[in-house]
Protein backbone atom coordinates (compact mmCIF):
# COMPACT_ATOMS: atom_id res chain seq x y z
CA UNK A 1 0.00 0.00 0.00
CA UNK A 2 3.13 2.00 -0.22
CA UNK A 3 2.16 5.05 -2.04
CA UNK A 4 -1.58 4.42 -1.94
CA UNK A 5 -3.79 7.73 -2.02
CA UNK A 6 -6.39 7.32 0.55
CA UNK A 7 -7.64 10.60 1.42
CA UNK A 8 -11.06 10.85 3.60
CA UNK A 9 -10.58 6.92 4.07
CA UNK A 10 -12.54 5.68 6.64
CA UNK A 11 -10.30 3.01 8.52
CA UNK A 12 -11.83 3.12 11.81
CA UNK A 13 -10.85 -0.21 13.98
CA UNK A 14 -8.16 -1.28 10.41
CA UNK A 15 -5.57 -4.18 11.51
CA UNK A 16 -2.29 -2.94 9.71
CA UNK A 17 0.27 -3.98 11.92
CA UNK A 18 3.50 -3.56 9.95
CA UNK A 19 1.87 -2.84 7.24
CA UNK A 20 4.28 -0.64 4.40
CA UNK A 21 2.10 2.81 3.87
CA UNK A 22 5.30 5.06 3.01
CA UNK A 23 4.58 7.86 0.84
CA UNK A 24 1.10 7.19 1.16
CA UNK A 25 -1.40 10.09 1.48
CA UNK A 26 -4.24 9.73 4.10
CA UNK A 27 -5.37 13.49 4.28
CA UNK A 28 -8.42 13.37 6.59
CA UNK A 29 -8.19 10.10 7.01
CA UNK A 30 -10.37 7.98 9.90
CA UNK A 31 -7.91 5.64 11.56
CA UNK A 32 -8.91 5.81 14.93
CA UNK A 33 -8.59 3.06 16.60
CA UNK A 34 -6.37 1.33 14.12
CA UNK A 35 -3.88 -0.78 14.67
CA UNK A 36 -0.63 0.90 12.75
CA UNK A 37 1.71 -0.63 15.44
CA UNK A 38 5.41 -1.21 13.72
CA UNK A 39 3.75 0.14 10.06
CA UNK A 40 6.28 1.96 8.31
CA UNK A 41 4.96 5.40 7.38
CA UNK A 42 8.14 7.03 6.13
CA UNK A 43 6.93 10.34 4.23
CA UNK A 44 3.40 9.70 4.90
CA UNK A 45 0.61 12.57 4.41
CA UNK A 46 -1.49 12.25 7.31
CA UNK A 47 -2.65 16.05 7.54
CA UNK A 48 -5.53 16.41 9.24
CA UNK A 49 -5.87 12.73 9.55
CA UNK A 50 -8.08 11.16 12.67
CA UNK A 51 -5.53 8.78 15.01
CA UNK A 52 -7.56 9.04 18.04
CA UNK A 53 -6.33 6.04 20.36
CA UNK A 54 -4.94 4.54 16.78
CA UNK A 55 -1.27 2.59 18.20
CA UNK A 56 1.48 3.28 16.46
CA UNK A 57 3.59 1.39 18.46
CA UNK A 58 6.96 0.69 17.13
CA UNK A 59 5.91 2.93 14.05
CA UNK A 60 8.24 4.92 11.50
CA UNK A 61 7.03 7.94 10.86
CA UNK A 62 9.92 9.49 9.54
CA UNK A 63 9.42 12.63 7.81
CA UNK A 64 5.77 11.84 8.42
CA UNK A 65 2.87 15.00 7.57
CA UNK A 66 0.83 15.21 10.66
CA UNK A 67 -0.12 18.47 10.93
CA UNK A 68 -3.48 19.04 12.49
CA UNK A 69 -4.07 15.51 13.31
CA UNK A 70 -5.87 14.65 16.07
CA UNK A 71 -3.33 11.79 17.57
CA UNK A 72 -5.42 12.37 21.45
CA UNK A 73 -4.76 9.15 23.10
CA UNK A 74 -2.72 7.36 20.44
CA UNK A 75 0.06 4.91 21.63
CA UNK A 76 3.44 6.22 20.00
CA UNK A 77 5.85 4.08 22.19
CA UNK A 78 9.13 3.39 20.40
CA UNK A 79 7.57 5.36 17.16
CA UNK A 80 10.54 7.12 14.89
CA UNK A 81 9.38 10.43 14.21
CA UNK A 82 12.37 12.44 13.45
CA UNK A 83 11.27 15.22 10.95
CA UNK A 84 7.61 14.51 11.23
CA UNK A 85 5.96 17.87 11.30
CA UNK A 86 3.30 18.09 14.13
CA UNK A 87 2.40 21.42 13.40
CA UNK A 88 -0.79 22.09 15.03
CA UNK A 89 -1.37 18.27 16.07
CA UNK A 90 -3.20 17.28 19.09
CA UNK A 91 -1.22 14.95 21.34
CA UNK A 92 -3.66 15.04 24.54
CA UNK A 93 -3.12 12.00 26.44
CA UNK A 94 -0.81 10.19 23.78
CA UNK A 95 1.58 8.06 25.14
CA UNK A 96 4.64 9.56 23.56
CA UNK A 97 8.08 7.61 22.67
CA UNK A 98 10.57 7.88 25.23
CA UNK A 99 13.81 10.73 24.26
CA UNK A 100 16.48 8.51 22.54
CA UNK A 101 12.94 7.67 19.59
CA UNK A 102 14.84 4.88 18.33
CA UNK A 103 13.98 3.55 14.66
CA UNK A 104 12.13 0.32 14.49
CA UNK A 105 13.85 -2.90 13.03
Amino acid sequence: MAGADLTNADLTYANLPGANLSDAILVRANLSVADLSDAKLIEANLTNANLTKANLGGADLEDAGLAGANLTGAILTDAYMAGANLTGADLSHANLPGPTWPRPT
